[in-house]
């Protein structure tokens, strides 16, 4: 993505690979800072997506991917078995991260299939191919999203969104917005509703700022306004990403992308998912297998941002000793939504059926653990 800041402009990714240094994009500073963070071995880059320094299915895959690649390199002088310990070790550390994207998992698979055959200095060369494909693969994903989402949106179009699901969260074009994206520059007039998402403010300090770098008109509302946008006919279209889709559609997303989608449906507002086969999983068959990351009640008790003297501080919003929770993510179930903007076009009901067509590979039975990859 291109990226203004201090009126420098330059063109980065959200998560890339130099040598055996993995390069991330520090979201966790974002608006109010653009800083880019040197991870030097694979468990700098595992610590780095457990506290969401990179967030979103698609980078967070990308990082696994290059986890495992610095995992390999690290591990390149090791005689075959020993070489295969510690791959499998690196796996386990980057699998236990961040339990609910599915790009995490299937991005670590495939290094690990990358290095089934040959000897090290082969599987080494191998693992880092994989990574980088992952990555290349994601672009291009994304490119096609925009253009089959692209179409859905007509001039004058208000799109509500939740969280954030760009270029940081998918790299490239992202998911949500990529579409949006796709329709600006085709010169259509598009307005986007911006959830700010809490806890973690992702649509106030991520998604705003992207939009505001590209110059999409949008503006910033509270969680709890969506629905009375939706009510007072201000939203045409839903459009989300996603970190997990399960066989028959139920969709992991979120925290809050639930309520947007029941609160669509009872004003006939078309809701929908866009995201790549890499988040499909047809080994989950329902959202009810999908597990949800419940992550520190400090991101619920507790706020980030910058003080009257533009430092950056840490507020409590709660009282000392308050109980609270935070799941992370919650399941959209398919009833709730029209259909899914892919890089094989726009998928609608039976969701099912369409998703083993174009995912399951030929010759591998559904459910097969690397079906849908």
């Amino acid at each position: 993505m291109n990226v203004k800041m201090d009126g420098v402009e330059m063109d980065v990714l959200a998560v890339w690979r130099e040598g055996s240094v993995v390069k991330m994009v520090d979201q966790r500073k974002l608006p109010h800072s653009f800083e880019i963070i040197d991870l030097k071995d694979h468990k700098e880059t595992a610590w780095a997506i457990k506290v969401m320094v990179t967030r979103g299915a698609g980078s967070i895959g990308c990082a696994a991917g290059f986890g495992m690649a610095q995992a390999a390199l690290e591990a390149a002088y090791l005689p075959d078995k020993d070489f295969m310990v510690y791959l499998n070790d690196a796996a386990d550390t980057i699998r236990a991260t961040r339990p609910t994207a599915a790009n995490l998992f299937k991005a670590v698979d495939k290094c690990l299939e990358a290095a089934d055959w040959g000897k090290v200095s082969i599987k080494v060369e191998n693992i880092v191919k994989a990574a980088e494909y992952i990555l290349n693969d994601d672009i291009k994903a994304t490119e096609e999203i925009a253009k089959a989402g692209g179409r859905l949106i007509k001039d004058g179009f208000k799109i509500l969104t939740h969280c954030n699901a760009g270029a940081l969260a998918y790299i490239g074009l992202g998911t949500a917005l990529a579409p949006i994206r796709q329709a600006h520059r085709d010169g259509k007039n598009v307005f986007v509703w911006v959830d700010e998402t809490r806890p973690r403010g992702q649509g106030a300090r991520i998604t705003a700022w992207e939009l505001e770098q590209e110059g999409i008109p949008y503006a910033l509302i509270a969680d709890n306004a969506a629905g009375y946008y939706m009510q007072r006919g201000e939203v045409d279209m839903v459009i989300v990403g996603a970190d997990r889709i399960a066989a028959n559609g139920d969709t992991a997303n979120k925290i809050g992308t639930y309520e947007k989608a029941v609160v669509a449906f009872e004003n006939k507002i078309p809701f929908w998912v866009a995201a790549p086969g890499m988040t499909i999983d047809l080994q989950t068959k329902t959202g009810d297998n999908i597990e949800i990351e419940e992550r520190d009640p400090e991101e619920v008790t507790k706020m980030w941002g910058l003080n009257d003297a533009g430092e950056p501080t840490t507020i409590s919003i709660a009282g000392v000793g308050t109980n609270a929770r935070n799941p992370a993510f919650d399941v959209t179930p398919a009833k709730f939504i029209d259909g899914f903007i892919t890089e094989h076009g726009l998928i609608q009901r039976p969701f099912i059926e369409a998703f083993y067509s174009l995912f399951a590979s030929p010759g591998i039975p559904p459910g097969n653990k690397y079906a849908g990859t």
